[in-house]
């Protein structure tokens, strides 16, 4: 049986990197990273502990293995991840209906990914309505980029409901900002 839950253990963040590393753009062929989608940044596990002590993150696990995550970011730890300050430098530039978005209540959706096992069961929706449900009477919405080239993480994020803020290039990727009100 699956079930959408809050990470409790250590060995819950354990395998949230073991799902993170099997899913890195590094370790994958190009058509993986098409099919499948990737991620971008490998946390350790200092870095998860902090994100875990700070804000509850999501999982799906079934049978006692986490088969799924979708991590929450507080702009207040921006720092413990080296990797995302370019991300929060560009954050930091936005307009949104006329409001810096610095000054905004949001959050940062700190990486989502599924165990190939159970791509394509649902559990990336059911994930971030359980985001919604835990997180939205603390925030006002969540916010995220994911890279223009991951076709299956930006088709999921928009049927979620989030809305491309931003397109911007770096040396790494092209990145579609995206935003999830959930004021509206």
């Amino acid at each position: 049986m699956m079930e959408i839950q809050i990470a409790e253990s250590r060995e819950d963040l354990l395998q949230i990197l073991e799902i993170q590393a099997a899913n890195h753009k590094q370790d994958m062929s190009s058509t993986d990273l098409t099919e499948k989608g990737f991620v971008t940044i490998k946390h350790s596990i200092s870095e998860l502990q902090k994100l875990n002590d700070a804000a509850d993150q999501i999982i799906v696990k079934e049978d006692e293995k986490v088969v799924g995550y979708a991590l929450v970011m507080p702009k207040e730890l921006r720092h413990i991840v080296p990797g995302l300050q370019p991300m929060f430098s560009k954050f930091d530039e936005l307009i949104y209906n006329g409001t810096p978005f610095s000054s905004l209540n949001y959050y940062v959706m700190g990486q989502i990914c599924i165990a190939d096992s159970h791509k394509g069961k649902g559990l990336f929706s059911k994930l971030y309505q359980k985001h919604r449900e835990v997180l939205s009477n603390s925030f006002d919405m969540c916010i995220t980029e994911v890279a223009t080239r991951n076709l299956r993480s930006m088709g999921a994020h928009l049927k979620t409901g989030f809305k491309v803020l931003e397109t911007y290039t770096d040396a790494e990727d092209e990145w579609n900002i995206l935003v999830w009100d959930w004021r509206k």
